[in-house]
């Protein structure tokens, strides 16, 4: 569900995602879905992208933008309950969870950080975290203890998730006793990690530890005509408007690259003689 993006009224991924792309063709782009690249060349001037059924494409810039996929627990249940009460995203879903109680899953920082921020929504919180002890700085660790809607349940780990039509509980299980517990709960927010979807371009970007690419403020990657946008590269917010920002910029960065290569690629023009005059 998308709520919170300038000038648009209440819609689904979905259908926001469909009108970016009918909007992104009337300008004469040209999409090609359901594909898969199986090569790829980034490090000559000429860059070359080889997708199944479709052949190769050449083009001196390319933009990355394959995003990145949120860790899940695996659960067969928790695919059900996606969208229906789970969420990956304390901003983008807080909003819709005033007054409900909701369990946070996770132990490091990000887990505590988005637990704490989603107090000025959630009535009730309970922190499931797997392992003995939080993964989190002392910082945020001493802010989620302190704050009174906030309960630090662990070692515990989530078995299933269940409800009717919507997320309605939680069933845990203690990862020593064994001891089952469920937690009535309408939500649950699962930051144990994000994965970007780069696997497939290590040996050509750089990359940092997390596998997300390096690049500076323009969008700039360390190969020259080659950029990044979104969640795929090393950045801090992962919002809609945010990956919006970094495709304009993206884009730009690369104009500006492709008119500089332009006019170092032209002939040099010879300078006129002036004209010779009779005494």
């Amino acid at each position: 569900m998308v709520a919170n993006y300038l000038g648009v009224e209440t819609t689904s991924g979905r259908e926001f995602s469909q009108t970016m792309l009918r909007q992104a063709r009337s300008f004469g782009a040209e999409v090609i879905t359901q594909a898969t690249v199986t090569r790829l060349d980034l490090t000559g001037d000429t860059k070359v992208v080889a997708i199944d059924d479709e052949g190769e494409f050449e083009a001196p810039v390319v933009i990355v933008a394959t995003g990145g996929t949120p860790r899940t627990l695996g659960l067969e249940s928790e695919q059900r309950f996606k969208g229906l009460g789970i969420s990956y995203c304390a901003t983008c879903d807080g909003d819709f969870f005033t007054d409900k109680e909701i369990i946070v899953v996770g132990g490091g920082n990000s887990a505590l950080e988005e637990a704490v921020s989603l107090t000025r929504y959630a009535s009730k919180i309970t922190v499931v975290h797997v392992l003995d002890d939080f993964q989190a700085q002392p910082w945020a660790l001493d802010e989620a203890k302190q704050n009174p809607k906030i309960e630090l349940l662990n070692p515990y780990g989530v078995v299933r998730f269940e409800g009717e039509e919507h997320l309605e509980q939680v069933v845990i299980e203690h990862q020593h006793s064994g001891e089952r517990r469920t937690i009535s709960a309408e939500g649950t927010f699962i930051f144990i990690g994000y994965l970007p979807n780069t696997g497939w371009l290590e040996g050509q970007i750089t990359l940092n530890d997390r596998g997300e690419i390096i690049a500076d403020e323009d969008m700039r990657t360390n190969l020259a005509g080659v950029f990044v946008a979104g969640d795929t590269r090393v950045k801090r917010y992962r919002q809609i408007t945010t990956a919006v920002a970094d495709g304009t910029i993206a884009a730009l960065s690369a104009s500006d690259y492709l008119q500089n290569r332009q006019r170092h690629d032209a002939p040099a023009v010879s300078q006129a003689k002036p004209a010779s005059h009779a005494a």
